[in-house]
């Protein structure tokens, strides 16, 4: 490259031929940030040291992963589908399953445990047809997948059918090449467990539209959510045979099919008699609302049959997104990066239709529209109030705000804010109430565009109204058990709480409850209401009334006040504890992590304890209530201790392979961990305007907020043995607190971290380089 650089400068070749050479040549050529994402990383189960230790956690190993492709926080994205089933738990597609039976318009929420719903599958055939999934299904080969968040391309191997897939928003092109020609068919298939899908073939117009009923898990389980998800698929060519089918028998000619109810599976089909190498192209409409909107998606999104013009529309959307935060790195460290930053960017889903309609949340099934912003549904808030929400504050302000507003809105037709908004409804899933959290985060950091009187209207009467419906354990009106959080401080042993699943939680709950109390009372002060501000304040310390002074872990206590015997704090089956042990969560006290360490004995006991969680084995990072506890050590004064283990988490609980992620990626929290893990920051306590530091992965991160002014984290000397910050500079001018404020990341800058092999046991260990915490006791040593 040197000689060849040497002899066109000597020349009178065009300088301006010169500039393409070089900036085309390998060696020089810049990948988008598109490139580095692996959409396959956490499609198999977890493989990394905690996740081995927890086997017995069993769907909590898995990451739940599906490659979804279609354009950030999708109404409906496209996988290929190894599993024909909307059941809870169970993903459309596992990297280790063999055959792939269709490929589905999902809306899977992104590594959860809960369930998909209003899907379809389309399936291309050879040869015979074959309706079941187990029969229709074709072995494939990863080395012929090509996988990005923009484009699916993969051989059916059986078959000899190559299919691509590229998408939007709310609609899709999938392109069929048909290798072997002949009699060839296409199936459209309603994914309704139930059996009460809908199909109708209109030839004329060669098309075929239908729906899937919704059901939900919660609220009534197997029970009509009231809407479905509808669709309409067009093909590029006349429709030759067409067919349905009830219950897998075949009705050749007949144009309509409906489910009775029965679990019957429905479905249709389309043929043609094929050249070899023929393609079929199908695009598809989808909606919440009607066939009318699931047209109008399609038309507004993808009026054309361009395969490679969607894809490039879907690559230009993402590395938008992706360029929010600009990675130095290794390839490797920059395919982590990336696709944790796509997978913090799935949900929640875009539920409205371009014209801002949607389904009324919960028992409310009334049209809506959108006025001024776009409607969100499926927040997993047990998780991604911890990151991913802050994550989208810190990168995307304005659409954080649409999210809070529809929040707010579900509030307004439902009747009370949502816990864990799922299907356009209320769930009884997982605990807390943080909403108040995602709401106060929002706030506190300078977003506007969303009603805030409202929000804290609903939210003040989730923390202060008791639900007396009988009903309203299952649900998910209101917090559970807050009577008796109202009447002891604390939620006492003798409160089943909500014993239909023998789920107890009562200590769990007491200390998110806390939590979320604070959360509140941070926008109180906000708005200026300073009854409610005083009496959250004192309720924030509601944690001191399950931590055990003796033992330092918190545990169960009953309503005289004794304690519950045969403790131990290791033990992960405790039923007043959730997804976890006591010992693992006596450190979610983000609101007062200093007033945490002086309850626990001072800040020698408190790292001593921390040591016994890291080195005894007890840490479970693939579970949410586990993730802020390594940045602990930074409130009591050893810093570097976050420093080291960071980097040993980011080094042994992710990694690039389909088994990369240490549990459920739950709606992006585990991978928003990760982005913010890997920059050298992570918000600790969501509703207060603060980062902790960690230790960069990456060599430089620039962070580029709308406000405009970038931000860069740089860490000089950096190495994989390299992980101690030795002295850092903000903005040119010597920094030794352990944190940052939002305000410091968006008026622009640059903070430089020194970095060498052995701590600096001095640099941010005062009291006065901590964290702030609701109180400032934590100085004892």
């Amino acid at each position: 490259m040197q000689l060849l650089t040497h002899y066109l400068l000597k020349t009178t070749f065009p300088v301006w031929i010169l500039c393409v050479l070089l900036i085309t040549h390998p060696m020089y050529a810049q990948k988008r940030p598109v490139a580095y994402v692996n959409p396959l990383i956490g499609s198999a189960p977890s493989q990394t040291p905690t996740a081995r230790k927890h086997s017995e956690a069993g769907s909590e190993l898995k990451g739940q992963i599906v490659p979804a492709i279609g354009q950030p926080h999708a109404m409906t994205t496209w996988t290929p589908q190894t599993q024909a089933t909307e059941t809870k738990c169970i993903a459309p597609y596992y990297y280790n399953d063999t055959k792939i039976n269709g490929f589905r318009g999902t809306h899977w929420l992104n590594g959860s445990c809960v369930q998909d719903y209003g899907s379809l599958t389309i399936m291309p055939i050879a040869g015979t047809l074959a309706l079941r999934p187990a029969e229709r299904g074709s072995r494939f080969n990863h080395a012929t997948e090509t996988v990005t968040p923009a484009y699916y391309d993969v051989r059916l191997t059986d078959s000899d059918i190559r299919a691509e897939i590229s998408a939007h928003t709310r609609a899709g092109l999938l392109q069929f090449t048909f290798g072997k020609g002949g009699e060839s068919a296409i199936l459209i298939e309603p994914n309704s467990d139930e059996g009460e899908g809908y199909v109708e073939i209109h030839p004329e117009r060669n098309e075929i539209v239908g729906y899937n009923p919704v059901h939900r898990i919660y609220q009534g389980a197997g029970q009509s959510a009231g809407f479905s998800g509808y669709f309409v698929v067009q093909f590029d060519r006349p429709l030759v045979k067409v067919g349905t089918w009830t219950n897998y028998e075949a009705r050749e000619g007949q144009r309509q099919a409906k489910g009775g109810g029965r679990r019957e599976a429905v479905g249709a089909y389309v043929g043609w008699n094929l050249r070899p190498g023929e393609v079929v192209r199908v695009r598809v409409g989808t909606s919440f609302v009607d066939e009318a909107g699931a047209r109008k998606n399609l038309e507004s999104e993808i009026n054309h049959w361009d395969l490679a013009r969607v894809r490039q529309q879907t690559e230009a959307a993402w590395n938008a997104e992706l360029s929010r935060m600009q990675a130095r790195g290794s390839d490797t460290d920059k395919t982590l990066f990336y696709t944790a930053l796509y997978h913090a960017n799935l949900t929640p889903r875009i539920f409205s239709d371009v014209d801002g309609r949607y389904p009324g949340f919960a028992e409310d099934t009334t049209i809506r529209r959108a006025e001024g912003f776009t409607y969100y549904c499926d927040f997993s808030l047990w998780d991604t109030f911890r990151a991913c929400q802050p994550l989208q504050n810190l990168l995307n302000p304005q659409r954080s705000g649409e999210m809070m507003q529809s929040l707010v809105k579900k509030a307004e037709q439902g009747g009370w804010m949502p816990i864990f908004p799922c299907w356009n409804s209320y769930t009884a899933a997982m605990i807390g109430d943080h909403a108040q959290s995602a709401v106060a985060d929002a706030y506190v950091k300078g977003i506007r565009n969303f009603d805030v009187k409202t929000a804290y209207r609903y939210l003040r009467q989730n923390a202060f109204d008791v639900n007396k419906d009988p009903k309203s354990y299952e649900s998910g009106k209101g917090r559970r058990a807050l009577a008796s959080y109202l009447q002891y401080n604390y939620i006492p042993l003798e409160d089943s709480v909500w014993q239909a699943f023998h789920k107890r939680e009562q200590v769990s709950r007491t200390l998110e409850y806390a939590y979320d109390d604070f959360c509140l009372s941070q926008l109180a002060k906000a708005l200026g209401h300073a009854d409610d501000q005083q009496a959250l304040t004192k309720r924030a310390m509601n944690y001191r009334n399950v931590l055990d002074p003796k033992t330092g872990y918190v545990r169960g206590r009953y309503a005289n006040g004794n304690w519950v015997d045969r403790f131990n704090p290791f033990a992960l089956r405790a039923s007043f504890i959730t997804e976890g042990s006591p010992a693992q969560y006596t450190y979610f006290v983000p609101q007062d992590v200093a007033g945490l360490i002086e309850g626990i004995g001072g800040r020698q006991r408190f790292v001593a304890k921390l040591d016994t969680l890291f080195e005894g084995g007890y840490y479970w990072h693939g579970n949410e209530p586990n993730n802020q506890i390594v940045y602990l050590y930074a409130y009591a004064g050893a810093p570097w201790q976050t420093q080291a283990r960071v980097r040993q988490i980011v080094r042994e609980e992710y990694s690039t392979g389909p088994g990369g992620l240490s549990g459920n990626e739950d709606g992006g929290q585990m991978s928003a961990w990760l982005a913010f893990s890997m920059a050298g920051i992570y918000p600790v306590c969501p509703g207060t305007p603060y980062y902790v530091l960690g230790s960069p992965s990456l060599d430089a991160v620039t962070i580029n907020p709308p406000s405009g002014k970038p931000f860069r984290i740089l860490a000089r000397n950096n190495s994989e043995q390299n992980v101690y910050i030795q002295s850092a500079t903000l903005n040119g001018k010597p920094f030794t607190r352990t944190y940052l404020s939002h305000d410091e990341i968006l008026n622009g800058g640059e903070l430089v971290l020194q970095m060498g092999p052995q701590p600096n046991k001095n640099w941010g260990s005062r009291p006065a380089d901590a964290p702030p915490s609701l109180s400032q006791a934590g100085t004892r040593p």
